[in-house]
């Protein structure tokens, strides 16, 4: 009796209860609908990046006529009038040039002036910090006039220097901004560390620091080459009609759209588009994780 009193199948309640409980998605509907947000703006950015594409080997009786048909055939024709006659890879190349090299000073500057703010206390400093961050808040066009006249007077306009010497000066405010909130982060225990064993302030930035915020200066270096690559109102003031052959890749965009009105060759301009978007399209590409990385470093160090 003993034995049939301690005895008790185990009920369906207490066997249940061992399994683990499904959790519920804490965001529910709200998921959802982020999600099908998500996809309708991917659908948005990737439909007339596409589009652009495939006109660019089309007819222009087929991008008029059913313009969402796939082209007939794949021919490079007007590729090779937008590269040769549109002067599309001159403008190309000039804007590589001054892209790399307006990138590398402002990466140059800016870290070095954003490591000074964030890791040393002197007077002005705030200041210093503060005048670095209101040129984020001064629009390109109020100053394009003073600095048409300030960029002749040195004897820059029509040059890529000039050009080069403007991007970076505009490109500083944000890098200052968001490198000096990096170096913040960074433990300044190492620091410390490496100049007790004898290194100057520029050994330990170079090469010590430097390899340290390699996230955030990844990041900031691709922000700065897509907006340089973008620029239009700052080369078609510096850079006049009369040296079309120092042109960025900006104004022979512009030229061209302005242009096949009236020579009707939509397949070139497509095509010169097409040029201008898979540069940046591949670089974004490669370096999204890095991109990825360097915003979210910051937040969790």
């Amino acid at each position: 009796m003993a034995a049939e009193t301690a005895y008790k199948p185990a009920t369906r309640s207490g066997a249940m209860h061992g399994r683990p409980k499904r959790r519920k998605n804490p965001l529910g509907a709200f998921g959802a609908l982020s999600h099908v947000a998500l996809l309708i703006w991917a659908i948005l950015i990737i439909g007339p990046i596409l589009w652009t594409f495939l006109a660019s080997f089309k007819t222009n009786a087929e991008i008029f006529g059913d313009p969402i048909t796939l082209p007939a055939s794949l021919g490079w024709d007007a590729w090779g009038r937008a590269w040769e006659k549109a002067h599309i890879g001159q403008y190309m190349i000039n804007t590589v040039f001054v892209v790399v090299c307006s990138t590398a000073a402002t990466m140059l500057l800016g870290s070095m002036a954003a490591y000074v703010l964030a890791r040393y206390a002197f007077p002005g400093n705030r200041a210093i910090y503060f005048l670095f961050v209101s040129g984020m808040t001064f629009p390109v066009f109020l100053a394009l006039v003073p600095l048409f006249f300030v960029v002749k007077n040195l004897g820059l306009i029509d040059t890529h220097l000039g050009v080069i010497l403007v991007y970076t000066a505009y490109s500083l405010p944000f890098t200052v901004f968001f490198l000096s909130a990096f170096f913040k982060t960074l433990p300044t225990s190492v620091a410390e560390a490496a100049m007790m064993d004898g290194c100057s302030h520029t050994r330990t930035f170079f090469q010590i620091m430097v390899p340290m915020a390699r996230p955030g200066l990844v990041s900031i270096t691709i922000f700065n080459v897509l907006g340089q690559w973008n620029q239009y109102l700052l080369p078609i003031v510096l850079l006049s009609g009369n040296v079309e052959n120092k042109w960025l890749i900006t104004q022979g965009i512009a030229n061209i759209s302005t242009s096949a009105g009236y020579e009707a060759d939509w397949p070139g301009l497509f095509a010169a588009l097409s040029m201008t978007i898979i540069p940046v399209m591949i670089i974004y590409i490669i370096f999204q994780r890095q991109i990825q990385s360097g915003l979210t470093s910051g937040a969790v160090k």
